[in-house]
């Protein structure tokens, strides 16, 4: 009887990879029955769907982010740190890049790692299209530091504009989002909220009338890829709150003070956001002859294996996967990385017992988005209906911050989430409402 111990590699910690190792590591990494390493190229972990209150400064990242080494000490895995690069499928093998300091000097060197079985998880990044000037002259929040890049971007123009003594230049305060999904539209409300918080809090000179917030979306409408009932609900929301939004404006051109549009408009805005469109990491485009698409993402099967190695899945943004009774693939949302996680954790544990392998059905429960204090609206599917039911206000609410406790709870269970629930509350009392730096 061989007395190999399998290895199991998740690269990428994000919402599904950190749920998936963490219940490998628990299930089998303990028990001495399988090695499992995660491979990410940051320290830490945060939910992405919590990156645009993280760029408007209502959130803290250090408050809510996760060690892996700590998570990987807790629930029975190994934390390596570094950016996967390549991938050997004879050899069995994936390749992760030197990792360098601050100053650029390598302070750990390039290293392979070996797998029996490989879980890449790695997201997706902003896609630009090739769009002139996207990627000089626009933020981008794709990872906690560029959200955080962003927050001290806000806090400096609002201070400049608040200490100059002068009337503000065209533009000065003004923010164009482009891009009118769940990230662009929950950011533009947060940024709303800012303006007001930083003027309560002492910025006074500036008028949170001045604050200019601008949404630029291609298609006819909002959140295009929700009901439309939902769309209609935010727009209205958004009104309400000021906030400019053009639908049906294709961007061809951003520079250093404004973006353009195919129809000619022309809006100035010294902060520029991209949050139109994802698309998977460029490593990832044909690896060692795997399936991708247009997007990077590698095609897997209704197992999550990828099409053309069993030893290999994909989870999460970064693969395509076929939406059963659809003609699309299933979408890059969180409960869908979620869903996937817990597939693949039961495909490899079934793989150790020479078992069947199940088959992933994406159970779409509805979506829901944030506009921070002022609305929450979003839809319910449910098996009872055949259709959806919109649900908006306090309960809409409770639903949102919900979902983030469905994560925490996959990760820490029960106990460490009411612990972790009492101390935000605590926390909450003596801080500000908003990072002041």
């Amino acid at each position: 009887m061989s007395n190999h111990i399998p290895k199991i590699v998740v690269v990428g910690g994000g919402a599904g990879g950190l749920e998936l190792v963490t219940k490998l590591g628990k299930k089998l990494g303990k028990k001495g029955k399988a090695q499992v390493t995660l491979v990410d190229s940051t320290h830490t972990h945060i939910w992405k769907p919590l990156l645009h209150e993280v760029a408007a400064g209502t959130l803290d990242s250090h408050e809510d982010e996760i060690e892996y080494l700590g998570q990987a000490n807790y629930s029975g895995f190994r934390f390596r740190l570094g950016r996967m690069d390549g991938l050997d499928r004879k050899n069995k093998q994936i390749s992760v890049a030197p990792t360098l300091n601050n100053e650029g000097v390598e302070i750990i060197p390039r290293r392979n790692f070996d797998y029996d079985y490989l879980v890449i998880s790695v997201g997706s990044i902003s896609h630009d299209f090739g769009i002139k000037g996207v990627r000089e002259h626009c933020l981008f929040l794709d990872t906690t530091k560029q959200a955080e890049v962003f927050q001290s971007k806000l806090l400096q123009t609002y201070l400049r504009a608040h200490t100059q003594g002068k009337p503000l230049d065209e533009g000065q305060l003004n923010i164009a989002i482009v891009g009118a999904g769940a990230t662009g539209v929950e950011l533009s409300a947060q940024l709303h909220e800012v303006s007001h918080l930083l003027t309560a809090y002492g910025l006074d000179e500036v008028n949170p009338q001045d604050v200019k917030i601008t949404i630029i979306e291609a298609a006819d409408r909002i959140l295009s890829g929700l009901p439309k009932n939902i769309s209609d609900a935010t727009l209205s929301e958004l009104n309400k709150l000021g906030v400019n939004v053009m639908t049906g404006e294709r961007v061809v051109e951003v520079n250093d003070k404004e973006i353009i549009t195919e129809s000619g408009s022309v809006i100035p805005a010294a902060i520029k956001v991209w949050a139109a469109g994802i698309k998977a990491p460029e490593f990832l485009k044909d690896i060692d002859g795997l399936e991708t698409n247009w997007m990077n993402q590698l095609v897997v099967r209704q197992t999550l294996q990828t099409t053309l190695d069993d030893d290999i899945y994909a989870i999460g943004d970064c693969c395509a996967c076929k939406w059963q009774g659809h003609d699309e693939n299933v979408p890059p949302r969180a409960q869908a990385a979620h869903q996937m996680a817990s597939l693949v954790y039961k495909s490899i544990v079934n793989r150790l017992k020479n078992k069947p392998l199940p088959e992933y059905e994406y159970h779409d429960y509805g979506s829901l988005v944030s506009l921070g204090r002022y609305s929450t609206v979003g839809n319910l599917m449910g098996n009872l209906s055949r259709g959806s039911m919109m649900i908006e206000g306090m309960m809409a609410r409770v639903m949102y911050l919900s979902l983030y406790k469905m994560h925490q709870m996959a990760l820490f269970g029960p106990f460490r989430v009411m612990m972790l629930s009492l101390s935000h509350l605590f926390r909450r009392s003596v801080h500000p409402k908003i990072k002041l730096h």
